[in-house]
Parts: structure tokens; C-alpha cells; sequence
């Protein structure tokens, strides 16, 4: 589980990487949607 929260990239070959990074944070998420409303959305 720990290996989740750290940005990792690996390499396979020929210029092919499998890049993981930590999820946001659900807090994080929630303030960005309130700031930001979706797009179509009603005014």
C-alpha cells in the first residue's frame, strides 16, 4: 500500500515508461469542483 503514495516511473524499453503517482485526496478534490462548477452546468 505504501508504494501507492510515491511517484514512480519505470522503465520497459524502448522509450516505453509505466508511470505511477499518488490519487488525490478526496478533501482536496471536493474543494476543487466547489471553486471550479462543471462545465454545462446551470448558473
Amino acid at each position: 500500500m505504501a508504494e501507492d503514495k510515491i511517484y514512480k516511473a519505470e522503465y520497459l524499453g524502448s522509450g516505453t515508461f509505466v508511470i505511477s503517482k499518488p490519487k488525490r485526496k478526496s478533501a482536496k478534490l471536493r474543494q476543487t469542483r466547489l471553486r471550479n462548477p462543471e462545465r454545462g452546468s446551470r448558473k
